[in-house]
Protein backbone atom coordinates (compact mmCIF):
# COMPACT_ATOMS: atom_id res chain seq x y z
CA UNK A 1 0.00 0.00 0.00
CA UNK A 2 2.82 2.09 0.59
CA UNK A 3 4.49 1.40 -2.07
CA UNK A 4 1.15 2.61 -4.48
CA UNK A 5 0.76 5.87 -1.93
CA UNK A 6 4.56 6.51 -2.85
CA UNK A 7 4.07 5.77 -6.98
CA UNK A 8 0.86 8.18 -7.60
CA UNK A 9 2.61 10.24 -4.84
CA UNK A 10 5.84 10.58 -7.33
CA UNK A 11 3.17 10.61 -10.53
CA UNK A 12 1.41 13.90 -9.29
CA UNK A 13 4.87 15.28 -8.23
CA UNK A 14 6.26 14.73 -12.07
CA UNK A 15 2.65 15.76 -13.65
CA UNK A 16 2.93 19.02 -11.56
CA UNK A 17 6.67 19.73 -12.68
CA UNK A 18 5.85 19.26 -15.98
CA UNK A 19 2.68 21.52 -15.96
CA UNK A 20 5.15 24.63 -14.43
CA UNK A 21 7.36 24.00 -17.17
CA UNK A 22 5.12 24.55 -19.46
CA UNK A 23 3.81 27.26 -17.89
CA UNK A 24 7.06 29.32 -17.54
CA UNK A 25 8.09 28.43 -21.20
CA UNK A 26 4.78 28.98 -22.56
CA UNK A 27 4.68 32.23 -24.93
CA UNK A 28 2.74 35.35 -24.20
CA UNK A 29 -0.62 34.39 -26.31
CA UNK A 30 -0.31 30.75 -24.85
CA UNK A 31 -0.75 32.19 -21.39
CA UNK A 32 -3.90 34.28 -22.82
CA UNK A 33 -5.70 31.47 -24.46
CA UNK A 34 -4.92 29.03 -21.07
CA UNK A 35 -7.05 32.27 -18.83
CA UNK A 36 -9.32 32.63 -21.78
CA UNK A 37 -10.43 28.84 -21.71
CA UNK A 38 -11.46 28.86 -17.52
CA UNK A 39 -13.87 31.64 -18.43
CA UNK A 40 -16.65 29.93 -19.43
CA UNK A 41 -19.21 32.34 -20.17
CA UNK A 42 -16.60 34.37 -22.67
CA UNK A 43 -16.49 30.73 -24.18
CA UNK A 44 -19.92 30.21 -24.54
CA UNK A 45 -20.04 33.55 -26.05
CA UNK A 46 -17.22 32.57 -28.58
CA UNK A 47 -19.65 29.62 -29.79
CA UNK A 48 -22.63 32.17 -29.75
CA UNK A 49 -20.59 34.14 -32.08
CA UNK A 50 -19.35 31.62 -34.16
CA UNK A 51 -22.37 30.14 -35.05
CA UNK A 52 -23.90 33.70 -35.57
CA UNK A 53 -21.45 34.08 -38.27
CA UNK A 54 -22.07 31.00 -39.53
CA UNK A 55 -25.46 31.80 -40.11
CA UNK A 56 -24.24 34.79 -42.31
CA UNK A 57 -21.99 32.64 -44.43
CA UNK A 58 -24.32 30.01 -44.89
CA UNK A 59 -27.67 31.95 -45.09
CA UNK A 60 -28.95 30.33 -48.39
CA UNK A 61 -28.19 26.99 -46.73
CA UNK A 62 -29.95 27.42 -43.34
CA UNK A 63 -33.27 29.40 -45.15
CA UNK A 64 -36.39 27.50 -45.49
CA UNK A 65 -37.86 29.66 -48.51
CA UNK A 66 -36.62 32.53 -50.41
CA UNK A 67 -36.31 35.52 -47.74
CA UNK A 68 -38.22 37.64 -51.06
CA UNK A 69 -40.73 35.45 -51.86
CA UNK A 70 -44.45 36.66 -51.21
CA UNK A 71 -46.80 34.27 -49.82
CA UNK A 72 -49.97 36.01 -50.19
CA UNK A 73 -51.55 33.37 -48.33
CA UNK A 74 -49.74 33.74 -45.23
CA UNK A 75 -49.52 37.60 -44.54
CA UNK A 76 -48.76 38.52 -40.78
CA UNK A 77 -49.01 34.19 -40.61
CA UNK A 78 -47.88 33.44 -36.99
CA UNK A 79 -44.60 30.83 -36.25
CA UNK A 80 -45.47 27.27 -37.04
CA UNK A 81 -45.67 25.29 -33.93
CA UNK A 82 -43.56 22.06 -34.15
CA UNK A 83 -45.29 18.88 -32.47
CA UNK A 84 -44.21 15.35 -31.61
CA UNK A 85 -47.64 14.43 -30.86
CA UNK A 86 -50.06 13.78 -33.20
CA UNK A 87 -54.29 13.78 -32.45
CA UNK A 88 -53.88 9.71 -31.85
CA UNK A 89 -51.24 10.42 -28.92
CA UNK A 90 -48.62 8.78 -31.33
CA UNK A 91 -45.67 10.11 -30.55
CA UNK A 92 -43.56 10.83 -33.54
CA UNK A 93 -39.40 11.29 -32.71
CA UNK A 94 -39.21 13.66 -36.39
CA UNK A 95 -40.89 16.53 -35.51
CA UNK A 96 -43.89 17.88 -37.71
CA UNK A 97 -46.17 21.20 -38.09
CA UNK A 98 -49.96 21.30 -39.13
CA UNK A 99 -51.52 23.03 -42.54
CA UNK A 100 -52.61 26.85 -41.47
CA UNK A 101 -55.43 28.09 -42.59
CA UNK A 102 -56.45 31.78 -43.09
CA UNK A 103 -59.65 33.23 -41.92
CA UNK A 104 -60.13 37.55 -42.05
CA UNK A 105 -62.54 38.71 -39.12
CA UNK A 106 -65.21 41.04 -41.25
CA UNK A 107 -65.72 42.77 -37.90
CA UNK A 108 -61.91 44.02 -37.05
CA UNK A 109 -60.33 43.30 -40.69
CA UNK A 110 -57.86 40.99 -39.02
CA UNK A 111 -56.10 37.37 -40.35
CA UNK A 112 -56.36 34.93 -38.01
CA UNK A 113 -54.82 31.64 -38.74
CA UNK A 114 -56.05 27.98 -37.46
CA UNK A 115 -54.40 24.62 -37.74
CA UNK A 116 -56.07 22.25 -39.83
CA UNK A 117 -55.23 18.90 -37.85
CA UNK A 118 -55.86 16.59 -40.59
CA UNK A 119 -52.88 17.96 -43.17
CA UNK A 120 -49.73 16.99 -41.21
CA UNK A 121 -46.28 17.59 -42.53
CA UNK A 122 -43.26 15.85 -40.86
CA UNK A 123 -39.60 18.38 -41.06
CA UNK A 124 -37.15 16.83 -43.42
CA UNK A 125 -33.49 17.52 -43.53
CA UNK A 126 -31.26 17.93 -46.81
CA UNK A 127 -34.38 18.53 -49.05
CA UNK A 128 -33.70 19.93 -52.21
CA UNK A 129 -34.83 23.86 -52.90
CA UNK A 130 -34.32 26.81 -54.61
CA UNK A 131 -30.77 26.63 -56.38
CA UNK A 132 -28.17 29.28 -54.84
CA UNK A 133 -24.47 29.42 -55.04
CA UNK A 134 -22.32 28.50 -51.89
CA UNK A 135 -20.21 31.01 -50.72
CA UNK A 136 -20.56 32.34 -54.12
CA UNK A 137 -18.75 29.31 -55.41
CA UNK A 138 -20.64 26.57 -55.48
CA UNK A 139 -24.21 26.05 -57.43
CA UNK A 140 -26.58 23.91 -54.99
CA UNK A 141 -30.19 23.35 -54.07
CA UNK A 142 -29.57 22.01 -50.74
CA UNK A 143 -31.40 23.42 -47.65
CA UNK A 144 -30.94 22.20 -44.17
CA UNK A 145 -34.97 22.05 -43.37
CA UNK A 146 -38.12 21.66 -45.29
CA UNK A 147 -41.47 20.29 -45.91
CA UNK A 148 -43.00 18.62 -48.75
CA UNK A 149 -45.12 20.59 -50.78
CA UNK A 150 -47.60 22.00 -51.16
CA UNK A 151 -46.70 22.78 -47.28
CA UNK A 152 -44.71 26.04 -46.13
CA UNK A 153 -42.73 26.13 -42.92
CA UNK A 154 -42.65 29.72 -41.41
CA UNK A 155 -40.29 28.80 -38.40
CA UNK A 156 -40.98 32.74 -37.26
CA UNK A 157 -43.66 33.92 -38.95
CA UNK A 158 -44.14 36.14 -41.92
CA UNK A 159 -44.23 39.51 -42.44
CA UNK A 160 -47.28 41.91 -43.96
CA UNK A 161 -46.22 41.18 -47.49
CA UNK A 162 -45.53 37.21 -46.43
CA UNK A 163 -41.93 36.75 -46.95
CA UNK A 164 -40.30 34.45 -44.37
CA UNK A 165 -39.17 36.06 -41.14
CA UNK A 166 -36.57 33.50 -40.73
CA UNK A 167 -35.21 33.47 -43.89
CA UNK A 168 -35.35 37.18 -44.42
CA UNK A 169 -33.48 37.07 -40.69
CA UNK A 170 -30.26 34.65 -41.75
CA UNK A 171 -30.13 36.85 -44.82
CA UNK A 172 -30.32 40.16 -42.52
CA UNK A 173 -27.37 38.24 -40.55
CA UNK A 174 -25.03 39.00 -43.13
CA UNK A 175 -25.14 42.74 -43.34
CA UNK A 176 -25.36 43.78 -39.66
CA UNK A 177 -22.58 41.06 -38.54
CA UNK A 178 -20.63 41.98 -41.69
CA UNK A 179 -21.05 45.68 -41.77
CA UNK A 180 -20.30 45.65 -37.70
CA UNK A 181 -16.87 44.04 -38.54
CA UNK A 182 -15.83 45.54 -41.18
CA UNK A 183 -16.71 48.75 -39.55
CA UNK A 184 -14.37 47.84 -36.49
CA UNK A 185 -11.66 46.93 -38.60
CA UNK A 186 -11.35 50.51 -40.87
CA UNK A 187 -12.06 51.88 -37.44
CA UNK A 188 -9.73 49.96 -36.00
CA UNK A 189 -6.92 51.22 -38.32
CA UNK A 190 -7.74 54.65 -38.44
CA UNK A 191 -7.93 54.84 -34.58
CA UNK A 192 -4.13 52.79 -34.29
CA UNK A 193 -2.83 54.99 -37.00
CA UNK A 194 -3.87 58.18 -35.66
CA UNK A 195 -3.72 57.57 -32.13
CA UNK A 196 -0.22 55.94 -32.83
CA UNK A 197 1.49 59.11 -34.49
CA UNK A 198 -0.17 61.60 -31.72
CA UNK A 199 1.15 60.17 -28.68
CA UNK A 200 4.80 58.69 -30.44
CA UNK A 201 5.49 62.15 -31.77
CA UNK A 202 3.81 64.69 -29.23
CA UNK A 203 3.88 68.31 -29.13
CA UNK A 204 1.73 70.29 -31.83
CA UNK A 205 1.17 67.08 -33.43
CA UNK A 206 -0.99 65.58 -30.42
CA UNK A 207 -2.45 68.81 -29.37
CA UNK A 208 -3.64 69.20 -32.80
CA UNK A 209 -4.62 65.70 -33.44
CA UNK A 210 -6.51 65.89 -29.54
CA UNK A 211 -8.49 68.92 -30.28
CA UNK A 212 -9.97 67.04 -33.42
CA UNK A 213 -10.63 64.05 -31.47
CA UNK A 214 -12.60 66.14 -28.76
CA UNK A 215 -14.63 68.29 -31.10
CA UNK A 216 -16.01 65.07 -32.55
CA UNK A 217 -17.05 63.17 -29.19
CA UNK A 218 -18.77 66.49 -28.34
CA UNK A 219 -21.00 66.05 -31.07
CA UNK A 220 -24.05 63.81 -30.06
CA UNK A 221 -23.56 60.81 -31.77
CA UNK A 222 -26.94 59.74 -33.63
CA UNK A 223 -27.72 63.08 -35.00
CA UNK A 224 -23.69 62.87 -36.54
CA UNK A 225 -24.61 59.84 -37.68
CA UNK A 226 -27.96 60.36 -38.95
CA UNK A 227 -26.39 63.99 -41.00
CA UNK A 228 -24.04 61.75 -42.67
CA UNK A 229 -26.42 58.50 -43.50
CA UNK A 230 -28.80 61.48 -44.91
CA UNK A 231 -26.04 62.87 -46.68
CA UNK A 232 -25.86 59.65 -49.37
CA UNK A 233 -27.45 59.97 -52.52
CA UNK A 234 -30.94 58.60 -52.50
CA UNK A 235 -30.14 56.80 -55.77
CA UNK A 236 -27.26 54.54 -54.54
CA UNK A 237 -27.72 50.84 -55.05
CA UNK A 238 -27.66 48.88 -51.98
CA UNK A 239 -24.22 48.15 -52.41
CA UNK A 240 -23.00 51.41 -52.29
CA UNK A 241 -25.17 52.25 -49.46
CA UNK A 242 -23.96 49.26 -47.89
CA UNK A 243 -20.50 50.24 -48.20
CA UNK A 244 -21.15 54.29 -47.66
CA UNK A 245 -23.16 53.58 -43.85
CA UNK A 246 -19.74 51.38 -43.13
CA UNK A 247 -17.36 54.08 -44.07
CA UNK A 248 -20.13 56.58 -42.23
CA UNK A 249 -19.56 54.72 -38.85
CA UNK A 250 -16.11 54.14 -39.33
CA UNK A 251 -15.41 58.02 -39.34
CA UNK A 252 -16.59 58.32 -35.81
CA UNK A 253 -15.76 54.84 -34.06
CA UNK A 254 -11.97 55.46 -34.30
CA UNK A 255 -11.96 58.55 -31.29
CA UNK A 256 -11.83 56.16 -28.42
CA UNK A 257 -9.59 54.13 -29.51
CA UNK A 258 -6.69 56.59 -30.98
CA UNK A 259 -6.56 58.31 -27.19
CA UNK A 260 -6.18 54.86 -25.61
CA UNK A 261 -3.89 54.22 -28.27
CA UNK A 262 -2.25 57.17 -27.62
CA UNK A 263 -2.32 56.78 -23.80
CA UNK A 264 -0.08 53.59 -24.47
CA UNK A 265 2.66 55.12 -26.77
CA UNK A 266 3.08 57.69 -24.24
CA UNK A 267 3.43 55.27 -21.68
CA UNK A 268 6.07 52.99 -23.66
CA UNK A 269 7.95 55.53 -25.86
CA UNK A 270 10.93 56.43 -23.76
CA UNK A 271 11.47 52.31 -22.90
CA UNK A 272 14.58 50.63 -23.73
CA UNK A 273 13.57 48.75 -26.40
CA UNK A 274 12.08 51.97 -28.03
CA UNK A 275 15.34 53.66 -27.78
CA UNK A 276 17.36 50.46 -29.21
CA UNK A 277 15.46 50.92 -32.29
CA UNK A 278 15.88 53.83 -32.45
CA UNK A 279 19.65 53.63 -32.28
CA UNK A 280 19.48 50.89 -34.92
CA UNK A 281 17.85 53.65 -37.05
CA UNK A 282 14.66 52.00 -37.62
CA UNK A 283 12.56 54.73 -39.14
CA UNK A 284 9.60 56.21 -36.59
CA UNK A 285 6.62 54.12 -38.74
CA UNK A 286 8.61 51.16 -38.35
CA UNK A 287 8.79 51.51 -34.45
CA UNK A 288 5.11 51.96 -33.71
CA UNK A 289 3.89 49.15 -36.11
CA UNK A 290 6.65 46.35 -35.78
CA UNK A 291 7.50 47.38 -31.78
CA UNK A 292 4.98 50.04 -30.23
CA UNK A 293 1.37 48.61 -31.16
CA UNK A 294 2.49 44.77 -31.04
CA UNK A 295 3.67 45.37 -27.23
CA UNK A 296 0.02 45.68 -26.18
CA UNK A 297 -1.50 43.28 -28.71
CA UNK A 298 -3.62 41.87 -26.37
CA UNK A 299 -5.28 45.33 -25.19
CA UNK A 300 -5.99 46.25 -28.70
CA UNK A 301 -8.16 42.68 -29.43
CA UNK A 302 -10.22 43.36 -26.20
CA UNK A 303 -10.60 46.91 -27.75
CA UNK A 304 -11.81 45.18 -31.06
CA UNK A 305 -14.17 42.96 -29.35
CA UNK A 306 -16.23 45.19 -27.22
CA UNK A 307 -16.37 47.97 -30.16
CA UNK A 308 -18.16 45.66 -32.87
CA UNK A 309 -21.53 45.90 -30.63
CA UNK A 310 -21.49 49.37 -31.45
CA UNK A 311 -21.13 49.09 -35.04
CA UNK A 312 -24.11 46.58 -35.60
CA UNK A 313 -26.27 49.06 -32.40
CA UNK A 314 -25.53 51.81 -35.10
CA UNK A 315 -26.37 50.09 -37.85
CA UNK A 316 -29.70 48.92 -36.67
CA UNK A 317 -30.25 52.08 -35.07
CA UNK A 318 -29.67 53.98 -38.62
CA UNK A 319 -31.50 51.61 -40.86
CA UNK A 320 -34.46 51.21 -37.80
CA UNK A 321 -34.92 54.98 -38.62
CA UNK A 322 -35.40 54.04 -42.31
CA UNK A 323 -31.82 56.06 -43.23
CA UNK A 324 -29.34 53.20 -43.06
CA UNK A 325 -29.41 50.38 -45.49
CA UNK A 326 -32.24 50.19 -47.61
CA UNK A 327 -35.00 47.77 -49.05
CA UNK A 328 -34.72 45.28 -50.85
CA UNK A 329 -31.33 44.93 -48.90
CA UNK A 330 -31.73 43.61 -45.65
CA UNK A 331 -30.29 43.96 -42.32
CA UNK A 332 -31.54 43.80 -38.74
CA UNK A 333 -32.76 47.38 -38.35
CA UNK A 334 -34.72 47.09 -41.69
CA UNK A 335 -36.32 44.09 -40.43
CA UNK A 336 -37.46 46.24 -37.49
CA UNK A 337 -38.97 48.86 -39.33
CA UNK A 338 -42.08 46.66 -39.50
CA UNK A 339 -42.90 46.68 -35.87
CA UNK A 340 -42.69 50.43 -35.34
CA UNK A 341 -46.29 50.70 -34.49
CA UNK A 342 -48.33 49.35 -31.62
CA UNK A 343 -51.05 47.89 -33.84
CA UNK A 344 -47.98 45.89 -35.73
CA UNK A 345 -46.38 44.81 -32.06
CA UNK A 346 -50.58 44.02 -30.84
CA UNK A 347 -50.84 41.62 -34.20
CA UNK A 348 -47.92 40.49 -34.99
CA UNK A 349 -45.07 40.42 -32.06
CA UNK A 350 -43.09 37.99 -33.72
CA UNK A 351 -41.98 40.82 -36.17
CA UNK A 352 -39.78 41.88 -33.08
CA UNK A 353 -37.45 38.25 -33.40
CA UNK A 354 -34.85 40.32 -35.11
CA UNK A 355 -34.34 42.41 -32.28
CA UNK A 356 -33.59 39.18 -29.96
CA UNK A 357 -30.93 38.43 -32.74
CA UNK A 358 -29.23 41.68 -32.12
CA UNK A 359 -29.56 41.67 -28.09
CA UNK A 360 -27.75 37.99 -28.06
CA UNK A 361 -25.37 39.43 -30.93
CA UNK A 362 -24.62 42.15 -28.23
CA UNK A 363 -24.53 40.69 -25.23
CA UNK A 364 -22.29 37.44 -26.77
CA UNK A 365 -19.83 39.91 -27.98
CA UNK A 366 -19.89 42.16 -24.32
CA UNK A 367 -18.97 39.01 -22.57
CA UNK A 368 -15.95 38.37 -25.37
CA UNK A 369 -14.65 41.46 -24.57
CA UNK A 370 -14.88 40.83 -21.03
CA UNK A 371 -13.11 37.52 -20.98
CA UNK A 372 -10.29 38.63 -23.44
CA UNK A 373 -9.83 41.36 -20.96
CA UNK A 374 -9.42 38.88 -18.13
CA UNK A 375 -7.24 36.82 -20.05
CA UNK A 376 -4.93 39.59 -21.24
CA UNK A 377 -4.20 40.99 -17.59
CA UNK A 378 -1.04 40.06 -16.49
CA UNK A 379 -1.99 40.39 -13.03
CA UNK A 380 -5.26 38.06 -12.93
CA UNK A 381 -4.63 34.66 -12.27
Amino acid sequence: MLQRLGIRRGESQSATTQFDESYYLASQWQLVWRKFRRHRLAMFSLVVIAFLYSFALFAEFYSINDHQQRHVKYAKAPPHTLYFVDEEGAFHIIPFIYELKQELDMDTLQRNYTEIKSKRYSLKFFVEGKPYRLLGLIDTNIHLVGVDEPAVYFPFGTDELGRDLFSRTMHAARISLSIGFLGVVISFCLGCLIGGISGYFGGTVDLVIQRVIEFIISIPQIPLWMALAAALPPQWSSIQVYFGITIVLATIGWTTLARAVRGKLLELREADFVMAARISNMGDFDIIIKHLLPSFASFLIVVLSLSVPGMILAETALSFLEIGIRPPAVSWGVLLQDAQNIRSLSQSPWLLIPGLFVIVTVLAFNFLGDGLRDAADPYKQ
